[in-house]
């Protein structure tokens, strides 16, 4: 989830947990410390400093984590105690945070990127791909509940209803992806595809737009397809980019399945997928494929397909293997725009 909606949903959900018999005073402080609390565990993007697969190892990691949450919401209670001015210092604010950071994994695991909320015992991610990372309808339902919360001051209500509304959406959005595997499945079954992996992964600008998956040992056969709609969305250049985005998705009748190798013809490519230079990939992509080879030097570059949205030209967390003679080590680099940078592995 994108780290403003983060925010608002801290907002809201301080909101809606006020005690009734809190006084009006302090329910600005509370609203402005699940703000900031709740886009706290963001802050773990300072590791891309580090570099990218610093990044993919620890971004939604640690300050993610359901088992180092109540430490976290320690400092952060006491920093915005100071900042807020709450005359009952730190303690009072304890709560607010802790909900807050929770609030944030929460929002964080309903995506398809993944949370390690076992951190630092564990770097398994959690994670149930209902939700795209930004929603823009998950967004306008927490917007509007703080905007009848400043009209309606004196009750929880509009947020408890947005709060409850937001669960819906959620709910809804899971049954959605649930058609999603079923058409997958059937396009399987169809095809004598036993043994399939089958995925879905939410894509923006509408509940209804999926990519499905159905994928075995050598290859991926994807479609982006929207549950909703019965004809193709026609795009016009100057029709906008979010009609960009949503005319990709095709009605399931017309359904075009595209074909994605894991590793390609070449047995260098999968000899460099499975090098221990690659082993971060290895570990963080659910939908790997080869995405283009060079000879010299010898290459083979990767990508996550959970990561390529139709209509968008940029693909994040490109990374391949290159060695400079057949006997030499392969060694990890980032393919940014084209330009091949090393990267520590």
């Amino acid at each position: 989830m994108d780290t403003l909606t983060h925010a608002l949903s801290g907002a809201l959900v301080a909101r809606a947990t006020a005690p009734k018999d809190a006084p009006p005073r302090s329910i600005p402080r509370r609203i402005a410390a699940g703000f900031f609390a709740c886009a706290a565990p963001d802050l773990d993007f300072i590791v891309n400093l580090i570099g990218p697969v610093a990044y993919l190892e620890h971004h939604r990691g640690a300050t993610h984590s359901l088992l180092l949450m109540p430490l976290w919401a320690v400092p952060l209670a006491w920093i915005l105690a100071k900042i807020l001015r709450e005359p009952g210092g730190w303690r009072t604010l304890y709560g607010t945070c802790v909900l807050a950071i929770f609030t944030h994994i929460a929002g964080d695991w309903i995506t398809s990127f993944g949370t390690m909320v076992f951190a630092p015992l564990s770097d398994w991610r959690a994670g149930i791909g209902t939700t795209f990372i930004i929603d823009l309808w998950f967004s306008g339902i927490i917007l509007a509940g703080l905007l009848f919360s400043a009209f309606f001051c004196r009750t929880r209500i509009p947020s408890v209803a947005a709060g409850i509304a937001l669960c819906a959406y959620v709910a809804f959005q899971y049954l959605q992806k649930e058609k999603a595997l079923e058409f997958a499945r059937g396009y399987a079954a169809e095809r004598g595809l036993a043994g399939a992996e089958i995925a879905a992964h939410p894509r923006a600008v509408s509940p209804f737009n999926w990519t499905v998956y159905v994928s075995d040992a050598r290859e991926h056969r994807f479609a982006h397809v929207n549950l909703a709609r019965d004809a193709p969305r026609a795009y016009a250049p100057g029709d906008g980019f979010v009609a960009r985005l949503d005319s990709a998705f095709q009605p399931l009748a017309l359904a075009r399945w595209q074909t994605r190798s894991r590793y390609g013809a070449a047995p260098a490519a999968r000899a460099a997928w499975e090098s221990p230079a690659l082993g971060f990939m290895r570990w963080f992509a659910a939908q790997p494929a080869l995405e283009a080879a060079t000879a010299d030097p010898e290459c083979y570059w990767f990508l996550d397909l959970r990561f390529l949205n139709p209509g968008r030209d940029w693909v994040p967390f490109r990374f391949g293997a290159c060695r400079q003679a057949p006997e030499a080590p392969w060694r990890a680099y980032e393919r940014d725009d084209g330009v091949a940078k090393r990267v520590s592995s």
